[in-house]
């Protein structure tokens, strides 16, 4: 997937000048990449090999194969491999697909070398999201549960509670859904389970480990004391999220190279935040000593993000001669993700959106943007669609969706934040609701491109439709942004049941500017039909503008230059 940013160190190999000529294309398109250079070419692949996160080798790919084949240890540590033939005609992701980052990099390698990448990992040449790329610890049998779902046998989707997954396929069903299935399972859970050939474990990141000590604890005594509590509990490190502590112990080596050793952050609460938290076993003790009657439960319970009311304490403060761990386990949170798809150009849509609703499995927004996307959307994706006027019924479904613990992604054109579905969304979601907010190119940027640099100055977008604000508010904010010699650009300007607003607004800012300040009319920027329309604020005919329009005045300093409306950057003050 092309939303992937590049390794860190990716290490090039070539052996023909044609080969090096490509690496020189990507070296002067990623500083991160260089080309490495050995006595021979096998010894340049290793030497790549050993200090590199990925390898991308202009070599033929049985010699590639033929070299690194005894330097294979572990795919979740093997860096990536891709393979690019002399002609770059072919990007060929060879090894470390998911874990390593080559499938992302073979597209990535694709489009700056306008090569094919080949994807041979299964999942993803028939676009199944593959249990090695969910982001969590998958173990058991993944090879065979894979299968099952790439080949559509019955797979049982058992999880201890709704985490936000991604969109899966119909053959992977949640157990209750359909309890005579037998056969392969998928268990997402935190527990220790021991998993058959036919069943894999995902594990969700559920636990918070809050830990305590006592100043120089050395990292074993730790170390030792969290992994027995896990293994007394039947929980499994691999659902860790985080390690909390006090802020007094941030800089405690034993608690933070416990941390890294099990490559999980090491989150810090002042003792206030602690103190305020209910807490089975409280410490007069520990009060005197840290300001706080508890520290590992207490932090156990905030966790990373502070909502103690979204935790259960699984065990109780145990304690060692120098530490003392306490586990939380914390409720999966709904996902909700506000898209901007941009104006309409799939090539101006950005690569985090595409990302994001790869990651939905549930997709809400205005049908005919749906469409634009649907090509996107994985197998097994819930779309929910709807028309024309029903932007607050959309808010309301994603936010159920997501509060419900599914993963959604709500879509709108240009940037969601800009009069699209953001606003109306975050009024409704609370705080049992992760969002996250995907910028998307607007409308106004994309008629502003059109244009030539009509925004080269302070500018000011104003709606003109009246079926949220009064007419006297807009009114107002027009005569602001003409008073203020502001570009402006008016959004929704002219439908059929509202023609008579641009009228109105033009000749507000037609009093305050010279009557030959360029005016531009864009009309489906970056889509089919699009047209540009330049005049001026004394010729300009409203009949040409539409909802699909976006309507540039230009302030008094704004020109066109060769046909191009440009605003200078410099302020030229008058008396």
């Amino acid at each position: 997937m092309t939303d992937q940013n590049p390794p860190a160190r990716i290490g090039l190999v070539a052996a023909t000048a044609a080969g090096r000529r490509h690496a020189d294309t990507l070296t002067a398109a990623w500083p991160h990449a260089r080309l490495v250079e050995g006595e021979t070419v096998a010894h340049a692949l290793r030497t790549a090999w050993a200090g590199c996160d990925a390898v991308i080798a202009f070599l033929a790919a049985g010699a590639v194969v033929r070299i690194v084949a005894p330097l294979l240890d572990d795919k979740r540590t093997d860096p990536a491999v891709v393979v690019v033939d002399e002609a770059a005609r072919h990007a060929v992701a060879l090894l470390g697909g998911h874990a390593g980052g080559g499938n992302a990099l073979a597209e990535q390698v694709g489009a700056l070398l306008d090569a094919r990448p080949v994807i041979t990992t299964a999942t993803d040449a028939v676009d199944l999201p593959g249990l090695d790329t969910l982001g969590w610890p998958v173990q058991g049998a993944v090879a065979a549960v894979s299968r099952a779902i790439l080949d559509g046998e019955p797979v049982q989707l058992i999880a201890d509670a709704d985490w936000p997954l991604p969109a899966l396929p119909p053959n992977v069903r949640a157990a209750d859904e359909d309890p005579t299935s037998v056969g392969y399972r998928l268990l997402v859970t935190d527990r220790v389970v021991s998993p058959d050939e036919r069943t894999a474990v995902l594990r969700p990141p559920s636990l918070v480990a809050g830990v305590g000590a006592s100043r120089g604890v050395p990292a074993a005594e730790v170390a030792e004391l969290l992994h027995r509590v896990l293994a007394e509990a039947g929980l499994d490190p691999a659902s860790l999220r985080c390690l909390a502590t006090a802020d007094i112990k941030a800089d405690e080596a034993g608690i933070r190279s416990t941390a890294d050793a099990l490559g999980v952050p090491l989150v810090t609460w002042p003792a206030t935040r602690l103190a305020a938290v209910d807490v089975p076993h409280p410490s007069e003790v520990v009060r005197a000593a840290v300001g706080t009657p508890s520290v590992a439960e207490a932090a156990a319970l905030l966790g990373p993000d502070g909502r103690a009311d979204d935790a259960a304490l699984l065990v109780g403060k145990t304690a060692t001669a120098m530490a003392t761990v306490a586990v939380a386990r914390h409720a999966p949170r709904g996902r909700l993700a506000v898209v901007g798809l941009g104006p309409g150009a799939a090539d101006l849509r950005t690569p985090r959106a595409v990302a994001e609703l790869r990651r939905a499995a549930v997709v809400v927004g205005l049908d005919q943007y749906l469409e634009q996307v649907r090509d996107v959307l994985r197998p097994g994706t819930r779309v929910l669609s709807s028309g024309l006027g029903a932007e607050e019924a959309r808010a309301r479904a994603a936010v159920a969706e997501a509060a419900a613990g599914r993963a959604v992604a709500l879509i709108g054109s240009g940037d969601a934040g800009v009069y699209a579905m953001a606003s109306p969304a975050l009024e409704y979601a609370d705080e049992r609701i992760d969002v996250v907010g995907v910028p998307g190119v607007t409308a106004a940027l994309a008629a502003g491109a059109l244009l030539g640099a009509p925004l080269g100055h302070d500018h000011a977008y104003v709606s003109l439709s009246d079926l949220h604000t009064p007419w006297e508010v807009i009114e107002r904010r027009v005569t602001a942004a003409a008073e203020g010699d502001f570009v402006t650009l008016f959004y929704n300007p002219r439908s059929r049941a509202r023609d008579w607003q641009l009228g109105k607004a033009l000749g507000i800012l037609a009093a305050h500017r010279p009557p030959d300040t360029p005016v531009g009319v864009v009309r489906n920027a970056s889509r089919p039909g699009e047209q540009v329309h330049l005049a001026t604020l004394a010729t300009l005919d409203p009949a040409i503008v539409d909802m699909y329009s976006v309507v540039v005045v230009g302030s008094s300093d704004t020109r066109l230059v060769a046909g191009r409306m440009v605003t200078p950057r410099g302020y030229r003050w008058r008396s």
